[in-house]
């Protein structure tokens, strides 16, 4: 709760805003950790995730820039472990609605290039699949100015298309995604 204080007053005496001319740097880091017991097997989980972005303000509220996402994934199951790795390259434009000094809402709309790589060690044997594919996604947000243009972002979902065709006649999966309300994410910006 002390935190919480600390957060909403410091958001409560900035005064800063991003103007045009200025650049956009953030992201957002990720990491998870689960272990769980199916019958006798231990089911260990670990997952880590960072996604840089930078932006040009070009207007008072218009900014473009490019974003990248890097995941990595890995189960282990008593002998046997998948290991995922997933890779986003691609631009964003975002629209900006001041609501006062300290608070700003934000529509953001990225697409790009993704690429995945799966390895499974089933005991002695390993077996690699590729793929590649696009995605598109709009997440609406709110921006909470700290201190001279450091800022926290925060969004609860969005919206998103995204496919993925792996190699050698592998699967090919499209996936639609209207996830508003089932998560909560948290990143950091700085104009500069």
């Amino acid at each position: 709760m002390k935190k919480f204080l600390i957060v909403a007053a410091l958001a409560i005496c900035s005064f800063a805003n991003a103007q045009k001319g200025t650049v956009l740097v953030g992201g957002s880091i990720g990491y998870a950790s689960e272990t769980r017991t199916l019958g006798n097997t231990e089911i260990k989980d670990n997952e880590f995730n960072f996604s840089p972005k930078v932006g040009y303000q070009f207007h008072d509220n218009w900014t473009v820039g490019g974003e990248a996402s890097f995941g990595s994934s890995k189960t282990k199951q008593g002998t046997n472990e998948d290991r995922f790795n997933t890779t986003k390259v691609g631009a964003f434009l975002r629209y900006t609605i001041p609501l006062n000094p300290t608070f700003a809402f934000f529509a953001e709309f990225g697409a790009g290039f993704q690429s995945e790589k799966d390895k499974t060690y089933t005991g002695p044997i390993t077996t690699t699949a590729k793929g590649d594919g696009m995605y598109v996604g709009l997440t609406p947000a709110l921006f909470i100015d700290m201190k001279k243009g450091f800022g926290l972002n925060f969004n609860i979902g969005g919206l998103g298309y995204s496919t993925i065709n792996y190699d050698n006649n592998g699967p090919e999966y499209k996936n639609f995604d209207f996830n508003f309300g089932r998560t909560f994410n948290i990143g950091v910006s700085k104009n500069f």
